[in-house]
C-alpha cells in the first residue's frame, strides 16, 4: 500500500481501511445484495470485517478487497455479506402483524386449508427464525391441525449462519420471553425453562432456504401472506421499488404483505396495493 493511499484512510486502527477500500466493499455489497452501505458506514464496515482479516491472516483491507474480487474469494464474499448484514429480530416483533395474520386465518385461510387447498406464507429475510416460528405459532393457535394440512411457511435469508440457527430451533430463555406464555408452554418441545426448543408441529410448517432478495426467486407458487419487514430500508430507492413490484407479483390476488414500521411501498407497485392496517397491505384484485 502506498503512503499516498494510506493517507486517504477512511478508518484507522489495527488495519488501515482507505476510502478506496471502503468504496470497493460497499460497491460489491450493493451489487451482490442491493444493500446500500452509505458513505457514513465505514467505521461499521471496519469493525465487522476486521475480524475476518484476523481470521484469514491478511495484513490489509487492500488484500481483502483483492480476495473478495477473485474467483477464489466466493466463499469469503458470502462471509462478508453475512458480517455486514444487520440481523435484528425477536419473537412477535411488531405484534400487530401477527394479530392481522391470526385474523386472516379466522376469516379466510383456515377454511381454504380445510378445503384441501394449499396455503403458503413467506418470511423473507427471516434471520435466525424468530419471525417464521412466530408465524407458525399464530397459525397453529388459529388452526390447530395446520401441520396435517397443506400449510407451509417458507423462511428465507441471505445468511446461511442465521438459517442454521433457525433450523436448529433452540433459543435462550431470555430470547423466548417475547413469546406469550400460553404459546410458549403450548408449542415448546420440552418443559426446560432454561431454553425454548421449537416443537414438532412448528417445525413441520417451516422450511428454511437461502435466498438473496435481489437475486432469482425460484418459487413458482404465489403466497397468501408475505412478511418482508425492515429489509427495504437498507436498499436505495430504485432497488426498493423493484422489490415491492416483485413482492406484489409473488402474492396471490387478495394476499397480504406486512412491511416494517419505517418502510412504505413506493413506485408503480404502490397502485397495486390497498392499505388495510398498520404497515399491512392487501394486493388488489387484477
Amino acid at each position: 500500500m502506498t503512503s499516498a493511499r494510506a493517507q486517504r484512510g477512511a478508518v484507522a486502527g489495527e488495519y488501515v481501511m482507505t476510502e478506496e477500500d471502503f468504496t470497493y466493499i460497499a460497491d460489491v455489497l450493493r451489487k451482490s445484495t442491493g444493500i446500500d452501505l452509505g458513505a457514513g458506514k465505514a467505521t461499521l464496515a471496519y469493525s465487522r470485517l476486521a475480524k475476518r482479516l484476523r481470521r484469514l491472516g491478511l495484513e490489509s483491507f487492500s488484500a481483502y478487497c483483492d480476495l473478495i474480487g477473485s474467483p477464489q474469494g466466493a466463499e469469503e464474499l458470502q462471509a462478508m455479506v453475512a458480517a455486514l448484514t444487520t440481523n435484528v429480530t425477536r419473537f412477535f416483533r411488531e405484534p400487530h402483524h401477527f394479530e392481522t395474520l391470526g385474523a386472516e386465518f379466522d376469516q379466510r385461510l383456515s377454511a381454504v386449508a380445510r378445503s384441501g387447498q394449499g396455503v403458503r406464507l413467506w418470511s423473507a429475510a427471516c434471520s435466525s427464525g424468530q419471525e417464521p416460528y412466530s408465524m407458525a405459532m399464530t397459525v397453529l393457535d388459529r388452526l390447530s391441525e395446520a401441520a396435517s394440512l397443506d400449510v407451509r411457511i417458507l423462511a428465507t435469508d441471505i445468511d446461511p449462519n442465521m438459517l442454521a440457527h433457525g433450523r436448529h430451533g433452540v433459543y435462550e430463555a431470555d430470547v423466548a420471553q417475547a413469546i406469550p406464555p400460553a404459546l410458549r408452554t403450548r408449542f415448546a418441545a420440552s418443559s426446560d425453562r432454561s431454553r425454548f426448543e421449537v416443537g414438532q408441529a412448528m417445525r413441520s410448517l417451516v422450511v428454511f432456504n437461502t435466498l438473496n432478495l435481489n437475486g432469482a426467486w425460484p418459487m413458482k407458487r404465489r403466497f397468501d401472506v408475505i412478511f418482508c419487514r425492515n429489509v427495504a430500508i437498507y436498499f436505495d430507492e430504485a432497488t426498493q421499488e423493484r422489490l415491492w413490484a416483485r413482492l406484489c407479483d409473488a402474492l396471490a390476488p387478495g394476499g397480504l404483505l406486512c412491511i416494517g414500521h419505517s418502510e412504505r411501498i413506493s413506485g408503480p407497485a404502490e397502485r397495486r396495493f390497498d392499505l388495510c392496517g398498520l404497515t399491512t397491505y392487501r394486493r388488489s384484485a387484477p
